[in-house]
């Protein structure tokens, strides 16, 4: 068991921080092997995530790119945009908070089992009760997912997603509604984070900004509010001449 006082490092203000971008860094870093690229713009596959993203949302080039990889007339997620270029249409605009462990007490949860693919569609049952966010047949290969059972069902899950350098991301936290209220979710998510920490990363998670009682949970047990971002469900330009066609 270990409780770590885990302070936000300090960068300059004209320094980016890995985590303004965290998707792309992921894209280019440790889930390169994942990737799919067109110069400026990646994404996961998929049946893995629907993580796209762009080395720098506000070159122009790099929508190009991202225009390139997808398709014309498709919808797509972007992250870390708070606008797209003439000629997108945006479908969606949406706010989130990204929090980083500050304070975070991890530990092993010794009822947790290890989730793989043969569990893929027990997983996706539950994360169509729970609705924790987007979870896909392939998402389990981004990282490590542990669960809980009782009487031989999944009642409670939580794993990794985003590997930024140096980094990792606490992602599909979710637990039946009729077992809630047990601390389920608090033990995966520490369990989660041990194993983060033993391999040198730093845990941290995304949430949607109206989402205040999930905020408020990570807030109580060690996170640490670190930035507010903004994501788009965009369509790719060619929508017109698809619809004309």
């Amino acid at each position: 068991m270990s409780t770590v006082a885990r302070p936000t490092p300090q960068q300059s203000p004209a320094t980016p921080h890995i985590l303004d971008n965290a998707a792309w860094a992921a894209l280019t870093g440790p889930h390169a092997h994942l990737a799919e690229r067109v110069g400026r713009a990646a994404r996961y596959p998929l049946d893995v995530s629907p993580f796209t993203a762009l080395a720098d949302p506000a070159d122009p080039r790099a929508w190009d790119d991202l225009a390139a990889l997808v398709g014309p007339a498709t919808v797509t997620p972007v992250t870390g945009a708070k606008s797209a270029p003439q000629g997108w249409e945006t479908v969606q605009h949406g706010q989130g908070v990204q929090l980083v462990d500050t304070a975070l007490r991890a530990e092993p949860a010794p009822e947790a089992v290890r989730l793989g693919p043969d569990d893929v569609p027990e997983i996706l049952d539950l994360i169509a009760l729970t609705e924790p966010g987007p979870f896909l047949p392939r998402t389990v290969e981004l990282g490590t997912y542990l669960g809980i059972r009782h009487r031989g069902r999944l009642i409670a899950l939580a794993g990794e997603r985003l590997r930024p350098p140096g980094w990792t991301e606490i992602s599909a936290v979710c637990t039946a509604p009729d077992h809630r209220g047990k601390g389920l979710a608090t033990r995966l998510v520490r369990a989660i984070a041990a194993g983060i920490r033993e391999r040198g990363d730093t845990p941290f998670l995304h949430a949607s900004a109206t989402n205040t009682g999930a905020i408020r949970l990570y807030e109580s047990i060690g996170f640490t509010l670190r930035r507010r971002s903004d994501f788009l469900l965009v369509r790719t330009p060619g929508a017109q001449q698809e619809q004309t066609a």
